[in-house]
C-alpha cells in the first residue's frame, strides 16, 4: 500500500508541475495559434525517463502517415503506446517510470489545462460549446532514427489537440524539431518557424485546418530523436468513440503477438 501511496503522490506532483508549465506556456500566434512549452516534467522525473530509455526490440512500427519511412529492420518510427497493458513487457524499474509518465499524460487535469490555452483555435473550430467536446488521450513514446521524415500536413480531423514533448539528452540536435508553415501558396508551403528539439520542451497546437507542420529529413548524425506525442482524438460521436476504444484494444493485441514473436 505505501508503494502505491508514493506512486500516486508522485503523480500528483508530476501533474501539478506540469499543469504549470502548461499555464506558463508560451503564446504564439504565427503561422497558426501554438503554445512553446518549457519544463514540461519535474527535472528528476525527466532525468529517470532518460535512464529509463527502452531498448530497440520494445517499440513496435508506426502506421499511418509513416508507412512510407518503414525499413526492413523495423523502420525510420517506432513507438510504445503509454498505457498499463502496453507496458507490461518492460523491465520493472522502466515500467515504474512510464507508468506514472502514461498516468500524467492521461490525467483530466492535464487535459483541460491544454484546453484552456488552446482556446482560440478549439473555439474557432467547435463553436462556443467547445469546452464540453470529448477528447481521449493517447500518449505514445516515439522513436525516430536517421531517414526519417513527414511532409507537411495539418493532421487529421478526427484529432482534436496535438503535442509533442521532445526527450532528448542534451541539444547537441537542435536543429531536428518540428517546421511549422503557412498555408499553400504560389510556391508551396513556406516555412515559418521551426521548433528547437531541447531537452523536456515542446509544442501544442488544437488541431484545424490550418495547422501545417512537417519533420525535414533526418540525417546520419541523428542516433535517435526520442519525443512523447500526446494526441487528444475527438471523442464526441458514437463512432469517435468506439473508434477510439477499438483502436485501442486492437492495438494491444498487435502488441501481445509482436511480443509474444520476439
Amino acid at each position: 500500500m505505501r508503494e502505491a501511496e508514493h506512486a500516486d503522490r508522485e503523480v500528483d506532483r508530476a501533474i501539478e508541475h506540469m499543469v504549470g508549465a502548461i499555464a506558463a506556456a508560451k503564446d504564439c500566434r504565427e503561422p497558426f495559434h501554438h503554445l512553446e512549452l518549457g519544463g514540461v516534467f519535474p527535472a528528476d522525473l525527466y532525468a529517470a525517463m532518460l535512464d529509463a530509455m527502452p531498448e530497440k526490440h520494445d517499440y513496435r512500427r508506426m502506421s499511418g502517415r509513416t508507412r512510407y519511412t518503414r525499413t526492413a529492420d523495423g523502420g525510420t518510427r517506432t513507438k510504445i503506446d503509454l498505457f498499463p497493458e502496453y507496458l507490461r513487457h518492460l523491465p520493472p524499474e522502466k515500467r515504474r517510470v512510464w507508468k506514472l509518465v502514461g498516468r500524467v499524460l492521461c490525467a483530466d487535469r492535464v487535459r483541460e489545462a491544454f484546453r484552456a490555452r488552446l482556446a482560440p483555435n478549439l473555439e474557432r473550430r467547435f463553436g462556443a460549446g467547445y469546452r464540453d467536446v470529448g477528447m481521449y488521450a493517447l500518449p505514445i513514446l516515439t522513436r525516430d532514427v536517421a531517414g526519417y521524415r513527414i511532409g507537411v500536413h495539418p493532421d487529421t480531423r478526427w484529432k482534436g489537440m496535438t503535442i509533442q514533448l521532445y526527450l532528448p539528452r542534451d541539444r547537441s540536435i537542435e536543429h531536428v524539431g518540428t517546421v511549422f508553415h503557412h498555408a499553400r501558396g504560389p510556391d508551396g508551403y513556406p516555412k515559418a518557424k521551426q521548433m528547437a528539439f531541447a531537452p523536456n520542451t515542446g509544442y501544442a497546437f488544437g488541431v484545424g485546418a490550418d495547422t501545417f507542420h512537417s519533420v525535414d529529413p533526418l540525417g546520419p548524425e541523428v542516433v535517435t530523436r526520442d519525443s512523447i506525442l500526446l494526441t487528444y482524438f475527438v471523442d464526441q460521436s458514437p463512432l469517435q468513440v468506439v473508434r477510439n476504444r477499438s483502436r485501442r484494444f486492437g492495438n494491444f493485441i498487435l502488441n501481445e503477438i509482436r511480443s509474444f514473436g520476439r
